[in-house]
This record gives structure tokens, sequence and C-alpha cells, in this order.
């Protein structure tokens, strides 16, 4: 497959690897079209695929261009793309908040599908969720899909609306990751650990709970309370969050992403 890649930060690249990897595309078969001159030197050196700074009328020869710019640049190459792209072609945009029916009518083009990854799918280990246009049809839907699967996993949600929530949940949900180990590790160093101790503790308790999650046939109450025994040290820690609403906060700081979201794709 021939695929054409216009932006190529951190997601674009993260995707450009993952087809690599899985030998899914050969270099010579993958277009990376970056603006900034900075990065498209280094990319040129990386040898990654064919490097172009501008979008041009070789585009036209690719079957799938993914769309990986900022949304705010997406208006800014139209003229170029909508004077190039081919009405085969299928369009798998990565861009957050931009609905199909814009993108159709910005590109005068119908092959359209969203999708929303995260980030550690640099590391083959993202989830995606993702929906396509009814002018998609279902053998080049399957292409797209075994694509999006190379940085992990995928779902297919048939309400485009969905992928509000899944920008929130997934898309956004590493950095909740993030937020809650940085502040178990401040804890930790509270405690007396130096960073490295209170970090290695808390690092490989997330992975070994993660483990356990994925594992153990027991529901996630169940789970807690297998840690929190009554009247212990678990259980101290849950009361205080309990009273400090943390539960109540986390679920209103996804919803408020979503919220997000929602305003972003008007």
């Amino acid at each position: 497959m021939k695929i054409a890649i216009i932006g190529c930060g951190n997601m674009g690249m993260a995707f450009a690897r993952s087809f690599l990897q899985y030998d899914l595309v050969k270099k010579e078969d993958l277009l990376l079209i970056e603006k900034s001159q900075e990065r498209s030197e280094t990319l040129k050196s990386a040898k990654e695929g064919i490097v172009v700074s501008t979008i041009n009328a070789q585009i036209a020869d690719y079957e799938l261009i993914i769309l990986s710019v900022k949304p705010q640049d997406f208006l800014a190459m139209k003229e170029e793309l909508s004077t190039f792209i081919q009405p085969q072609q299928v369009v798998l945009s990565i861009m957050a908040g931009i609905p199909m029916s814009k993108i159709q009518e910005t590109l005068n083009h119908k092959l359209v599908v969203r999708a929303m990854p995260n980030t550690p799918a640099m590391l083959g280990m993202g989830i995606t969720g993702f929906t396509a246009s009814p002018e998609v049809d279902a053998p080049k839907l399957r292409k797209v899909e075994n694509l999006i699967n190379a940085t992990g996993r995928s779902v297919y949600l048939e309400d485009e609306s969905m992928i509000d929530a899944v920008t929130a949940l997934s898309g956004s949900g590493p950095a909740y990751f993030y937020y809650l180990v940085k502040h178990m590790v401040e804890a930790g160093k509270k405690m007396g650990f130096d960073e490295g101790m209170a970090s290695l503790l808390v690092k490989q308790t997330m992975l070994g709970s993660y483990h356990l999650i994925n594992n153990a046939e027991k529901s996630l109450d169940d789970l807690i309370k297998a840690v929190a025994s009554k009247g212990g040290t678990t259980e101290a820690a849950l009361r205080t969050f309990e009273e400090n609403n943390l539960p109540e906060g986390l679920i209103n700081g996804i919803l408020a992403a979503e919220q997000r979201a929602k305003e972003l794709s008007k």
C-alpha cells in the first residue's frame, strides 16, 4: 500500500514507524510531508520514507492520505490538498476535534475515516477509536483498520459523536496516569524516599497492577478489596480519597475533556 502522511510529528511518525515495522508499507511507498525545514532534514537523515516539505502532484499516486497536522493548520493546507486529491483516495484524519463532515466539505472529498489514537501508539501499545463515512466501503475500511492496529488496538464506532468520548477517555487518558504517578512520587518523597526510589516503587506498582487487572478474573472492586483490609493502611488512604472528593473530581475532569472536545468539533 502507498501511504502519504501530512504532518510528521510524534503521532504521524508513530504511525509511519509502525507501518514499516510490520512491513505494511515499503519506505519507497511512504511519503512524509513535513513543512518544518528542521524536522524535514531530520526525517531525511533517518531515511524512513520519501520526505518533502510541501503537498504537490505526487500525492495523487498514494492510496491513503493521513492527516496528522494540528487542527488549526488544516485550513491552511486545504488549497494544496484539494487541488491534487483523487476521488478514490482514502483520507484518514487523526486531527482532534474536526468532524468528518467538515473534512469532506473542505476538501470536496467523500472517502474519510476519522480516528483518535493516543501517545502509547509510539510504542505500538496505543488504543484508537475510529469511524468512517458511509462512502468508505468494507475492503477499504479493513485496510485502514489493519494499519491502525499496527499501533496497538482499535475499536470501531458507528456513532461519530463518540469520538469525543474516546478523546476524553483514552486520547487524553495517558496524561491522567502521568498525573497520578507524579503525585504518588511526590508522596513518596515526603515520606523520605529520593525521587529515583519513589519513582521505581510507583512505576513498578502501576505496571504490576495493570497486569493484574488484565489477568485476574475479578472485578475492580474485588481487586481493591483484596488490598484494602479492614482497618488497615490502604483503607485509610481510600477513605481520605473519598473525603477529598477524588473520585468525583476525576470523573468530572474526564467529562470536562469530553465537553471541550465537543466544543472543538463545532
